[in-house]
């Protein structure tokens, strides 16, 4: 018998669990969802790393294990951890990597949002998260701006796997995927190997839909005359915009500079769901993998919808289901003045403005929790955070001059 999420693996899509936390890992949660539910991979970001570590006493182990534990800065005591945890899954993962040829099987781990904005420091955090880590299925998170970008092409060279996040528009997602192409084809032009190099570009789901609705019930309240038009588009747009993207990606996969690089063993940038669940209780739970199913994707799953899609959730090829439709709700979110451009970029500035709040929020706890174990209330340099340079450095680099590509 298989059961739903089985039935989505099936169908071509691979499940990845949006979350990671020490003791579920010990006690062979992951396992158990890549043996009985057919997961494939683990994303992590800050927020997910600020709710395990900072609400949880299961990592104090893991701190005074730290050498030099008492003195060490909260980041890097952090940082320690997550790693941890991030080995971990990627060990649990690691069959599916080998049995898939690298075609899945992957765990990823952001670098720190405080350089969203800076290309250069993005790429040596990158490759020193990399080294690290040190696990052929780790993917390196880095954001889909206009940095981030320029990052990804050069850590594709350099032979790193990369994992896009924070795309909202069909222009940044096109941008990421010209530079993991450019990326492949400078390795090609240097006689090296592309076949085990991987990459996904997230693309954020509801969170479009939470903006786009409460435009349209603030227009509605005020007695907006378009307010019928309005409510006929509303809950549609993200998934109409997502697949468009994936229109979109289809037709890169059938031209000539794509079919070259496939000809030498290139793996698809593979479009990801992210931000699956669902924010308004008036919609299904599952909503967003319901509307979003189809081959060369993934959908990555918090353990509530994972939950949720098992016991109810829909399989069918949703994503190549009525795609004029999905093309006149954003020609019509256009016409009724809904902004969908600018709420996309705001929201890649929010997504990371978000995540460098749950950074913040992580490392206080953790240097509380460092308080609390070794009797320490500061690191030796000054900072309960970071080294001071290092928090001076990052308060200059904070998100902001170019939200998105």
């Amino acid at each position: 018998m298989t059961n739903r999420l089985q039935e989505l693996a099936q169908a071509g899509q691979a499940i990845w669990l949006d979350f990671i936390e020490r003791r579920f890992l010990a006690e062979g949660g992951l396992r158990k969802l890549i043996g009985e539910d057919a997961v494939t991979g683990v994303t992590s970001n800050p927020s997910i790393f600020e709710k395990a570590i900072a609400h949880s006493e299961a990592y104090d182990a893991g701190f005074r294990a730290l050498a030099g534990g008492a003195t060490a800065s909260a980041q890097d005591l952090y940082e320690s951890q997550a790693i941890a945890d991030v080995k971990a899954a990627a060990g649990d993962l690691r069959p599916v990597y080998d049995r898939l040829g690298g075609q899945d099987g992957y765990v990823s781990l952001e670098v720190s949002p405080d350089l969203a904005d800076d290309a250069a420091s993005t790429i040596l955090e990158a490759r020193r998260l990399w080294a690290a880590v040190d696990e052929r299925n780790l993917m390196v998170k880095v954001p889909g701006t206009k940095a981030g970008a320029t990052a990804l092409r050069a850590l594709v060279e350099a032979g790193v796997n990369v994992n896009v996040t924070l795309l909202f528009s069909l222009g940044a997602y096109q941008a990421v995927a010209d530079a993991y192409l450019a990326g492949l084809e400078a390795r090609v032009a240097r006689g090296e190997p592309i076949d085990r190099i991987a990459s996904v570009a997230s693309f954020f789901v509801s969170r479009i839909d939470t903006q786009i609705d409460q435009a349209i019930d603030a227009r509605r309240a005020a007695g907006d005359p378009q307010g019928a038009d309005l409510a006929a588009i509303r809950g549609k747009v993200a998934i109409a915009n997502a697949k468009l993207a994936y229109a979109w990606y289809r037709t890169l996969l059938a031209n000539g500079r794509w079919q070259a690089l496939a000809a030498k063993g290139a793996m698809p940038q593979r479009l990801l769901w992210a931000s699956t669940g669902v924010k308004d209780p008036a919609y299904p739970d599952t909503l967003y993998v319901d509307a979003l199913v189809g081959p060369d994707t993934v959908t990555t799953l918090p353990l509530k919808t994972l939950e949720a899609f098992r016991d109810h959730g829909a399989v069918r090829p949703t994503l190549t289901e009525d795609i004029a439709g999905a093309r006149r709700v954003i020609a019509e979110a256009d016409r009724l003045g809904l902004g969908l451009g600018a709420v996309c970029h705001r929201l890649v500035a929010d997504g990371v403005k978000l995540f460098a709040d749950a950074t913040e929020a992580v490392l206080d706890a953790v240097a509380a929790r460092r308080e609390t174990l070794f009797g320490v209330a500061q690191a030796a340099t000054g900072s309960p955070r970071r080294d001071s340079a290092g928090a001076e450095a990052a308060a200059s680099r904070r998100p902001g001059a170019t939200p998105c590509v």
